[in-house]
């Protein structure tokens, strides 16, 4: 093999133990990930909530 590609394996080796070994095992990426739904489910309870407010200012007779 390569110097290059014996390198490249080495660091990888190197970091995929490092992360192995952490305390937190992902919870940085749960946490975003709940975040995230938490935020879509939230936009999406203002679009429908906005949509009733818009149907019922439509409704409205003015004249």
């Amino acid at each position: 093999m390569s110097i290059l590609l014996t390198h490249l394996i080495t660091g990888i080796r190197r970091r995929w133990r490092a992360v192995r070994d952490t305390a937190d095992a992902g919870y940085t990426t749960e946490t975003v990930l709940v975040t995230a739904l938490l935020v879509a489910l939230a936009l999406a309870a203002i679009a429908a909530i906005s949509a009733i407010i818009v149907a019922k200012a439509n409704a409205l007779d003015l004249g």
